[in-house]
């Protein structure tokens, strides 16, 4: 979404025309209304409320306004007069409970039937306490932790009144020009369906009614990562098939995970709107998933319908969404404008509307806002920033960072290092590495990595700071500067990357190579001969073909969030051993767009149809990412039902039929000198298909500490329907008899389904 000033034509007219008598502004018989009744069941308190609503208390249910932050007691009365006590929804740009509660009281004590107003706002990877961006965290490949951070945002973002975040971004992204790569989890599907169900369960947690649970929303239903050539809001084309193998299935995951509401998607998918899309809102999602909360719009996204093509003006646009399946219009006013002259003209039903409202009521009874409609209004010191919380967000930025290459040992920073030149934009930099999509997080919060390393370093080794130059622009005139404090240390740390406007929402990009600047000072300090450690801090995937090459180290820190520092001198000083895995395919150039793990196999072999100017092959594949330990795989071996009918890699086939599930098993053994996580990613591959398959499939990970010298055991439980199966263009699953290959490291075992009798 993007915020922006908000028209809302025809609501003063509106309002005029709906508003209730005063004698019906408080109906006192409702203390005695079934659906005020906290024991009665949720449906049975739907439909009373139901029941009793006017249509203009119904279509209200359906639209969603902003409340901005102003908590001067001055104007609070002022600000919650502007908008209408009935109103379902308002996205609050506050970080304290005083203006909401003003506005909730409104609602809930000045209106004929109290029903609360449901507060949203985008909490993405943190609200005041920002973590590493949700790209960062698929990097660690530890949902566990992940979630901790996930409960910590919305711990902090009830505390301030939010009841509802949207997030977590579910889409898949395979084009690194596409902004919004930083917002989500990656580009494969089973990755970013696990890190789906771990966010939505820490949001919502065991009871969406217990305190400092909030209600999630999977975004951007469906298909919106699949944008053309990277730009934002364009069309997408996806094949029915795709669609159900690429792009459902971490909403789907979210969806069996718990999440209550979801959020339409921008992109027109093969010729029909995502906020206009039938297929995938109701026969999908409503009809075969049985999803009994709701689907939000994107900001702005119904009148958004015009622009694409579909809608003539602003009341078809309303009847197309609607009917499709939206329930809640974001901002524009479109449903609120136009959905009672709709049913007027019966091209919308009353089926369709009480259908709506009784979702989004739903939803609020779940969150229990009947009964607790207000926010303690607590100081900040009890709410943000909190030493737990700090805690996980330096634990899981250093789980995310990722070695990309570490030539000779440089790292981490040995003691024979006293010396060590600190240079580019982003060492002093606060604000970048809060990246987008940052909540209420604040630049002051944020420890720089000049600081983190300050701080390490202290009584160890001399400090040397360069700016060296800008993100961009072509001003060499801070490289000597630069070159002077490399030539006097022992080693360079460089820290490149992008500005945290660059990535997130309406930020493509032409190219995901670094400006030329940061690239030619990578030169200069070069040329000095001494180690270059290369820190990248980014939201996206980035064509290193100039920077690797030329850097002794490369660390990827991504956008790290508050505690970014501490996690990156961790790393570099050896307190923290790098276990990150990329969760995206690093291309070797832009060129090589899209590009993917998983694809599927091309006619002809070898060096036919293969790039003539440029490798084909990537610059760090998916999945990727070294330690400062050494880990060594056993032998991968598959059995049976826990039978002794088991095969081993190299040895044969292993042959089961369907009903018997199988276990692969390899014991990993930590071979250096520090203790270090290692993540074990199991592939499968079915070799031919009549649906012709990827080359490999992520489906299973584990994650687990080993110390130097031991040995651990990861299984992988295969259900061969789940974990061998596909599924058809229609979103039939199926499995069909034959080989099949399971695969971990450059291990693999054939195990071969026999056709039924």
């Amino acid at each position: 979404m993007v915020y922006g000033k908000i028209l809302l034509p025809g609501l003063a007219l509106f309002l005029a025309a709906a508003a209730l008598p005063a004698s019906a502004r408080n109906d006192r018989s409702r203390a005695a209304a079934v659906y005020m009744d906290a024991s009665a069941p949720i449906e049975d308190r739907v439909e009373d409320l139901l029941s009793r609503m006017t249509l203009s208390e119904k279509i209200y249910q359906l639209n969603q306004y902003v409340l901005g932050e102003n908590d001067n007691t001055n104007n609070i009365g002022d600000v919650v007069e502007e908008c209408p006590g009935e109103i379902g929804s308002l996205i609050y740009f506050g970080e304290s409970a005083v203006t909401r509660n003003a506005m909730q009281k409104r609602a809930v004590e000045q209106t004929r039937l109290g029903i609360p107003v449901l507060f949203g706002y985008d909490v993405i990877h943190g609200f005041r306490t920002v973590y590493p961006i949700p790209l960062a965290q698929a990097a660690s490949w530890n949902p566990d932790l992940a979630a901790r951070a996930c409960r910590v945002a919305a711990c902090e973002a009830a505390s301030s009144g939010i009841d509802w975040t949207f997030s977590p971004m579910v889409d898949i992204a395979r084009d690194a020009r596409w902004g919004r790569m930083a917002e989500g989890y990656g580009e494969d599907p089973h990755l970013c369906s696990v890190f789906a169900a771990a966010a939505v369960k820490a949001y919502q947690g065991d009871s969406l009614a217990a305190e400092n649970s909030i209600a999630s929303c999977l975004k951007h239903f469906v298909g919106y990562g699949a944008s053309e050539a990277g730009r934002d809001y364009v069309p997408t084309e996806i094949s029915r098939q795709t669609l159900w193998d690429t792009y459902l299935p971490s909403f789907k995951a979210g969806v069996d995970a718990g999440a209550v509401t979801l959020m339409s998607s921008f992109n027109n998918i093969s010729g029909i709107p995502g906020s206009a899309n039938s297929y995938t809102m109701t026969e999908i999602l409503k009809g075969r998933w049985g999803h009994k909360g709701f689907v939000v719009a994107d900001w702005n996204a119904v009148e958004q319908l015009i622009n694409q093509g579909l809608a003539s003006d602003r009341k078809e646009a309303a009847r197309l969404a609607f009917n499709a399946g939206l329930d809640m219009d974001m901002v524009d006013g479109c449903y609120q404008e136009h959905l009672a002259s709709l049913l007027n003209d019966n091209t919308v039903s009353e089926e369709r509307l009480d259908d709506a409202v009784r979702r989004v009521l739903r939803v609020k009874f779940m969150l229990g806002l009947f009964e607790n409609p207000y926010t303690e209004e607590l100081p900040e010191s009890e709410r943000f920033l909190l030493p737990s919380s700090l805690d996980v967000a330096e634990q899981l930025a250093q789980e995310t960072m990722v070695l990309l290459k570490n030539e000779g040992g440089v790292l981490p920073v040995g003691d024979d290092v006293s010396c060590i030149a600190l240079v580019g934009p982003l060492a002093k930099s606060r604000e970048d590495l809060l990246g987008s999509w940052s909540g209420r997080g604040r630049a002051e919060d944020v420890t720089s990595i000049f600081d983190g390393l300050s701080s390490a370093l202290s009584g160890r080794a001399e400090l040397l700071y360069a700016q060296g130059c800008d993100f961009e622009k072509n001003d060499t005139s801070l490289f000597a500067e630069a070159v002077s404090a490399a030539s006097r240390a022992d080693m360079v740390i460089l820290c490149l990357g992008e500005k945290r406007s660059w990535s997130g929402e309406n930020a493509s990009r032409s190219t995901i190579a670094l400006p030329p600047v940061q690239e030619k000072l990578l030169a200069a300090v070069k040329r000095t001969g001494k180690p270059v450690v290369v820190l990248l801090s980014n939201g996206r995937a980035l064509d290193l073909t100039r920077i690797s090459p030329a850097a002794d180290a490369v660390l990827e820190i991504w956008q790290p969030g508050v505690r970014g520092g501490n996690a990156v001198a961790g790393i570099l000083t050896g307190k923290y051993n790098p276990s990150g895995k990329l969760p995206v395919t690093f291309p070797y150039t832009t060129g090589q767009i899209p590009i993917y793990y998983n694809r599927r196999s091309s006619g002809r072999t070898g060096m036919q149809g293969r790039y003539q100017d440029i490798p084909s092959t990537p610059m760090y594949g998916f999945g990727f990412g070294l330690s400062y330990s050494d880990f060594s795989y056993g032998t991968l071996t598959v059995c049976v039902d826990g039978s002794g009918n088991r095969v081993s890699s190299g040895e044969g086939v292993l042959d089961f039929t369907l009903g018997q599930t199988l276990t692969a098993e390899v014991t990993v053994t930590n071979t250096g000198d520090t203790d270090g996580k290692e993540t074990v990613q199991w592939y499968i591959r079915d070799p031919y298909c009549s649906v012709t398959r990827p080359v490999r499939e992520l489906k299973h990970f584990e994650k687990q500490m080993i110390a130097s010298g031991e040995s651990r055991t990861f299984r992988f439980e295969i259900d061969p329907v789940r974990d061998l199966g596909f599924v058809d263009s229609g979103g039939n699953p199926f499995i069909e008899p034959g080989d099949y290959f399971i695969m971990v490291g450059d291990q693999k075992v054939t195990v071969r389904l026999g056709s039924p009798e």
